[in-house]
């Protein structure tokens, strides 16, 4: 047998090897969601005869449409996936230094996009170099998105529509990790924004315990999904867009995608606002069901994920990248007026005391800089440190936090260390964000971020304290990276009252 083909269950796949490392992309892990198999349980793949040459990205789900966005931050990371959408998009890629009996650690990567768009398809994600340097295993997941993976149909059909979740992929990890190269007694699941949505999801679901061992959230912490009253909410809204009754879900799923996809939007729209505006995450979504979820992943921490050491973070800036449409914020032109009017609507009461320490902890930062600082903290903040602390609290598997403040100088700097930022850092991918992210001393700190991400998937520990309530200790990635034990200690309670209020 060559040396870069592999035995799979459903048959044999044919890689590349580029720069020492065995590439397999689109590998089917599941058979397609179309007609009779949308919304139901993933089902495995159709074998085939002979082999599958599994040299190019395939499968992209239908996609919703993200949030518009400035002409020129179209290619801020670089190549967009472009690939035809289809509901025939259970897929994986892998990248391993080695076909053999290594037993290396395995990462899996789940990818961002609100659990609405995105696909692990991207050249940020190419792993070539995370698994060479740290001979590691990387895997990227495709799966269903949107209202095709996430629409709940179970008040309505039954336990016939009850389960389309995406633990099929850690399934087809695990049976298949060892022909890899890669240990499947080792797993870690990490995900950036959605991503580390899906990472919670995991971390809370029973079907998917042993199936990873160590996880990793970045930018992405849900403390909280949608509940059963508001998901069939949803289901009854999709249904009156579509003009279908309650009995004609076998309609439902014959229906071309494109039209499913218009009422994504429309349907979402009739939704009142959540208990909890600034956790409550994804109407589309992982659902609180008492089964596939029993319970909020973080409200308190679930006992089903106690042996899992996880490391969380975020971005200094998260919300630059999404502030960017809004002149007033990206020409830095916004008044302090203005900046109480939009904290007050987010804060209420707490407005004042919330401006005023931003104004002492950063008297040099404009208005503009100051409401990119308090929206990261009321957002993506809160969330990572309900998540830390509540993990924590639970005294098992401990946890880790980190901030990563590198900020890149395109657009004259004024995305500062925005969303998304680190991802290249953790794939040593630089190059391919292009040269208006570069500055000296940035190859050096993906050295680091990756290596660190790597040491965490194989070992299951950082190399700083962990997370504790009386010292949370915080690792911040910059050209000096250095820990801090409570960061920004004055505002976070402000904002933990303000999010569970």
């Amino acid at each position: 047998m060559a040396a870069n083909v592999v035995d799979t269950d459903s048959g044999k796949v044919s890689g590349v090897t580029s720069d020492g490392v065995h590439v397999f992309k689109g590998i089917p892990y599941g058979a397609s969601t179309a007609a009779a198999n949308r919304f139901m349980p993933p089902k495995k793949a159709a074998p085939w005869n002979g082999v599958r040459d599994c040299i190019a990205y395939a499968g992209r789900s239908p996609q919703a449409a993200a949030a518009a966005q400035r002409p020129e931050l179209a290619t801020v990371w670089g190549a967009i996936d472009t690939l035809p959408v289809g509901e025939d998009c259970l897929t994986l890629h892998v990248w391993t230094p080695g076909l053999d009996n290594a037993k290396r650690p395995v990462m899996v990567w789940l990818h961002g996009g609100a659990f609405s768009y995105g696909s692990a398809n991207s050249p940020r994600y190419d792993g070539t170099r995370l698994a060479a340097r740290n001979d590691a295993v990387v895997v990227a997941v495709n799966h269903r998105l949107n209202i095709f993976g996430h629409l709940d149909l179970s008040s309505l059909g039954g336990e016939r529509f009850a389960r389309s979740g995406n633990v099929g992929a850690l399934e087809w990890v695990r049976d298949h990790a060892a022909r890899f190269g890669g240990d499947p007694a080792n797993v870690t699941i990490f995900g950036q924004s959605g991503g580390g949505g899906k990472v919670c999801a995991l971390l809370a679901m029973p079907q998917a315990k042993g199936l990873f061992h160590k996880a990793i959230v970045q930018s992405g912490s849900s403390v909280r999904f949608a509940e059963r009253e508001r998901t069939a909410q949803l289901a009854d809204a999709v249904l009156k867009q579509l003009g279908l009754g309650k009995d004609q879900l076998d309609t439902l799923q014959a229906l071309p995608a494109a039209e499913l996809s218009k009422v994504i939007a429309p349907a979402q729209k009739t939704l009142p606002k959540p208990r909890y505006p600034l956790l409550d995450r994804y109407n589309f979504g992982p659902v609180i069901d008492g089964t596939v979820l029993p319970a909020q992943p973080f409200e308190p921490a679930t006992p089903v994920s106690d042996d899992i050491p996880v490391m969380v973070g975020g971005t200094k800036d998260e919300s630059a990248i999404f502030m960017a449409p809004d002149d007033a914020i990206w020409n830095r032109a916004l008044t302090d007026a203005e900046l109480h009017k939009r904290i007050e609507a987010i804060a209420g009461g707490a407005a004042d005391p919330i401006l005023a320490y931003y104004s002492c902890c950063s008297p040099k930062a404009n208005a503009a800089e100051r409401f990119i600082t308090a929206t990261t903290a009321s957002n993506f903040g809160v969330r990572g440190t309900l998540l830390a602390e509540r993990k924590a609290a639970r005294a098992k598997a401990p946890v880790w936090m980190y901030e990563f403040a590198w900020e890149t100088p395109a657009f004259d700097g004024k995305l500062k260390s925005c969303h998304s930022i680190e991802v290249p850092f953790v794939f040593d991918t630089l190059k391919v964000i292009g040269e208006r992210h570069h500055k000296p001393g940035a190859q050096a700190l993906a050295d680091k971020v990756s290596k660190t991400w790597a040491t965490f998937a194989r070992t299951g520990k950082a190399d700083w304290a962990p997370y504790t309530a009386d010292r949370r200790t915080t690792m911040v990635f910059n050209d000096d990276s250095k820990t801090i034990d409570d960061p920004d200690k004055d505002v976070r309670p402000l904002w933990t009252t303000v999010a569970t209020a």
